[in-house]
Order: structure tokens, then C-alpha cells, then sequence
């Protein structure tokens, strides 16, 4: 499959779930899971960061990247089952500019980002339609 069939595919689902939201705006969405797949999985990876800092497994996009679609299965299974605990995150201190303080941030793993950036698709669509009337 090439990367524009892919892209529409997911494309075709996140206009679904928009044409889903959009005539029920109130009523709550209990089950996206189904739209969770590999193919929607390998469309969001390319959109973290390649540049981001490791989280506490010290993996990079690159080395999550090697095995992709074997890394991508493994956590399809333990994503929408409920196994999947998100790992601690890295906590690093940051100096501000011009002072002593410093500014805690948070690094999430490669593996996390990339759920965390699936979920913000399967929302997207569901928020656009929400908020649609303050455009």
C-alpha cells in the first residue's frame, strides 16, 4: 500500500468519525478503539517529532522506527485490550534564560508519543465538529 492510499484510508475514517459527531454533538463517543489499527498507527508515527528527546528507555524515533510494523502490532495488542500502561515519564530541569530556576519538563517514550499522537487523530475529528460553530 503507498503512503497516499494509506493517508486517504485514514483520512476516509477521520471524516467518518466527523460525520459521526457531527448531527449528535452532545453524545459521548464510548467506542473509537475499532479505528485503531496498524495502518492508522504507521500514519501516525511519521507525525512525532524525529528530533524529540528520548524518554526514560533512552529510545529514539529512529531505533522505535527499525522493526516499525513489528513494533506497531505489539502495541496495537496491549493498546486497545486496556494492557497498555503508559511508562514513566522523564523528568528533566531545564535552566530559564537570565536566572537561576529552572523549568521541569516531561519526556514521554517514542512509543508513548506515537499512541498519544493516534489518539489526538481519532479526536480531531470529533473537536473539529465541536467546535466548529466558533469559527
Amino acid at each position: 500500500m503507498t503512503d497516499t492510499q494509506r493517508s486517504g484510508n485514514v483520512f476516509t475514517k477521520q471524516r467518518r468519525i466527523a460525520e459521526i459527531a457531527r448531527p449528535r454533538p452532545q453524545e459521548r463517543r464510548t467506542a473509537l478503539n475499532h479505528y485503531l489499527d496498524v495502518e492508522w498507527l504507521t500514519e501516525a508515527f511519521p507525525r512525532v517529532r524525529r528530533d524529540g528527546a528520548p524518554g526514560v528507555d533512552g529510545q529514539t524515533v529512529a531505533d522505535y522506527g527499525q522493526p516499525l510494523e513489528v513494533n506497531l502490532h505489539g502495541l496495537l495488542h496491549r493498546a486497545p485490550s486496556g494492557r497498555y500502561y503508559a511508562p514513566p515519564v522523564k523528568r528533566v530541569h531545564l535552566p530559564k534564560d537570565g536566572s537561576k530556576e529552572t523549568r521541569p519538563i516531561g519526556m514521554p517514550t517514542t512509543e508513548d508519543k506515537g499512541l498519544q499522537r493516534a489518539v489526538v487523530m481519532l479526536l480531531e475529528p470529533i473537536c473539529e465538529e465541536a467546535f466548529d460553530d466558533f469559527s
